[in-house]
């Protein structure tokens, strides 16, 4: 699946709304870090370099999601491909 840039910037505002409907707060920083999922004093937190582009970014949101769990809540069909898409490929 081809996506443009701008697309993804899309997709990545609707899997933060779906991070934030599991209970998990997004936070982007800069730093030497590639970023993800981790438990921080009980809350469920996903760290996000802002330097990376927008594809990465999309892709360590999928990733968290992942993680935490998205079989049972809706997500629109196209990002649910995406997100198929990128770990059968790993």
């Amino acid at each position: 699946m081809k996506i443009k840039e701008k697309e993804f910037e899309d997709i990545i505002e609707e899997l933060k709304i779906l991070a934030v409907q599991l209970g998990a707060t997004i936070r982007f920083e800069k730093g030497d870090f590639k970023g993800g999922y981790c438990l921080l004093k009980d809350s469920k937190v996903i760290v996000i370099n802002k330097l990376a582009t927008s594809q990465r970014k999309a892709i360590i949101l999928a990733s968290a999601l992942k993680e935490l769990g998205i079989d049972q809540i809706y997500i629109t069909p196209k990002v649910r491909e995406l997100i198929d898409d990128m770990f059968e490929e790993k």
